[in-house]
């Protein structure tokens, strides 16, 4: 990492790079979004360079923002790795402690709790605030679905929604009933429908 952030510290030096000099935390936000993106296409198609490539990609925004932070001693990446390491810590307590927990389901039910103690005496957001504005619509609606504890759906309560959907020409609601069975399921809509992309696409070019 020490690398990266050297090139990262020369490209933002005086005598370095015009575009890497004039970035900001803000106007680097698409780029994350946009190598983020990339990294989760190279996962799905494991292709181990592509992935290797993608994951450097993404690293590469976190030194980008470490940089920029350090010309006004914002933060560094000392703290940023720090924040994660004792997070880890913190709500891991059945590995770094002596909590135990019966399986996966249990692991899960802790880390909530231990995060919202961790919130404790912060000024609230609402629930739906706390889920980013930014995510993938169908992504953002299984968050929200989740924190707000909206209904799960079954296979005949998603068939109604579908039929009063399309008899109101509504696709919006068809889409959210989706979702909505999607949490039923515990499956990701947003990566489920990636993977129907990419096997469609496939099939055509076969």
């Amino acid at each position: 990492m020490n690398d990266l952030l050297n090139i990262m510290r020369q490209l933002r030096a005086p005598d370095g790079c015009p575009w890497d000099q004039k970035q900001t935390h803000e106007s680097l936000r698409p780029y994350m979004l946009e190598e983020a993106y990339e990294a989760v296409d190279a996962i799905s198609s494991d292709d181990t360079e592509h992935i290797v490539e993608e994951l450097g990609d993404v690293l590469l925004q976190i030194a980008f923002h470490t940089v920029i932070a350090e010309e006004t001693e914002r933060f560094s990446y000392d703290m940023i790795e720090k924040s994660i390491v004792d997070k880890l810590i913190r709500r891991h307590p059945h590995i770094f402690s002596d909590v135990d927990v019966a399986d996966a389901d249990e692991v899960v039910t802790n880390w909530n709790a231990i995060k919202a103690k961790e919130k404790e005496g912060q000024q609230e957001a609402s629930l739906a605030e706390q889920v980013p504005s930014g995510m993938p619509s169908m992504m953002r609606a299984m968050e929200l679905g989740k924190k707000l504890e909206w209904e799960k759906l079954d296979e005949a309560q998603l068939s109604q929604n579908f039929d009063d959907a399309l008899k109101a020409k509504d696709v919006g609601q068809m889409l959210l009933a989706v979702v909505d069975y999607a949490r039923s399921q515990k499956v990701q809509p947003e990566i489920a429908l990636r993977d129907s992309l990419a096997k469609r696409l496939e099939s055509e070019h076969a």
